[in-house]
């Protein structure tokens, strides 16, 4: 079966009682996700879809955003 988002299945999990998560051990071996690692939580509830994202990566992104606007922000004639 196609996933739906194009990416690897890694099967399945359950919530727990107290609403935890255990990532399957082989997805978080490829995403080097370890005990005590941070990560971002956003959902789509319209869709019902969690993402999950490690923060340093989401640290990453976000400065490189930031460069990114900055830049075009400087590229914007000022009016007077």
């Amino acid at each position: 079966m196609q996933p739906f988002f194009g990416g690897k299945t890694y099967g399945a999990a359950t919530v727990g009682e107290r609403g935890q998560l255990v990532i399957p051990a082989e997805l978080r071996k490829s995403l080097n996700i370890k005990s005590g690692d941070q990560l971002m939580v956003f959902g789509k509830p319209e869709k019902k879809a969690i993402i999950l994202i490690p923060s340093s990566d989401f640290s990453k992104f976000l400065e490189k955003a930031a460069r990114i606007i900055s830049r075009l922000e400087n590229k914007i004639p000022k009016k007077d």
